[in-house]
């Protein structure tokens, strides 16, 4: 998934990326207000990551242009403000969930996990689509009952396609998705990607087609 973290702290965006990386997930980072505005509006995200002091602003009012915006995307707080009051009006302005600096870098990723599911409406992460079962969080891929291994990028090319069945994905679109803005790619780069999971997929009845012209899409026989 595409996570978009608002950070001014150097190292510690370092550290929250690099932990989101490692499993699979794709990092834009703004250091200000101004350019995590740019970003929202540039890009498409599944997580917003919002710090609130801001070295240009307070992250509270990049939420309340958010949700006045009528955007979804959820958002969860990260702030060293420990008072129960500072916490209600966070959540009262459309936070998602809110985490206390200092924090476990584990718990985070727990609490983005929750959040992403309850976007889902989902209690569960693993999918299932004909003869393939498809656990995006644990990375496991089970065609029939062979267990495939899957990289990093496969993985988030395959939780894109799967969570939405029959929708055509530009070659475009994908590269927003899967590389960061700070990535230098071309769009012959998600050709390897689907290549090498049509290869993962060959043995199940899901195919993904190409329409020329237009970009992807997974079917199901």
């Amino acid at each position: 998934m595409k996570f978009l973290l608002v950070e001014d702290n150097q190292e510690l965006a370092h550290a929250v990326s690099s932990r989101m990386s490692l499993d699979g997930h794709v990092v834009d980072h703004a250091g200000n207000l101004e350019d995590a505005i740019a970003f929202s509006e540039t890009g498409e995200y599944d997580l917003i990551l919002l710090d609130i002091m801001l070295p240009d602003g307070d992250g509270r009012s990049f939420l309340k242009r958010h949700r006045a915006g009528q955007k979804d995307t959820p958002v969860i707080v990260l702030t060293a403000r420990s008072q129960v009051s500072d916490r209600i009006s966070i959540l009262d302005l459309g936070a998602d969930d809110y985490v206390t600096k200092p924090f476990d870098h584990a718990e985070l990723q727990a609490r983005c996990r929750a959040v992403l599911r309850r976007q889902a409406g989902k209690a569960q992460t693993v999918q299932v689509l004909g003869d393939v079962t498809f656990d995006p969080v644990a990375g496991h891929l089970k065609v029939g009952e062979t267990q495939v291994d899957l990289r990093n990028r496969e993985l988030r090319l395959l939780e894109l396609l799967i969570g939405a069945p029959g929708q055509i994905f530009s070659k475009q679109k994908l590269v927003d998705r899967l590389f960061s803005y700070d990535e230098d790619v071309s769009e012959n780069a998600v050709e390897v990607y689907i290549g090498r999971l049509r290869k993962h997929l060959e043995r199940s009845n899901l195919r993904i087609t190409t329409l020329r012209g237009l970009g992807y899409r997974l079917d199901h026989d």
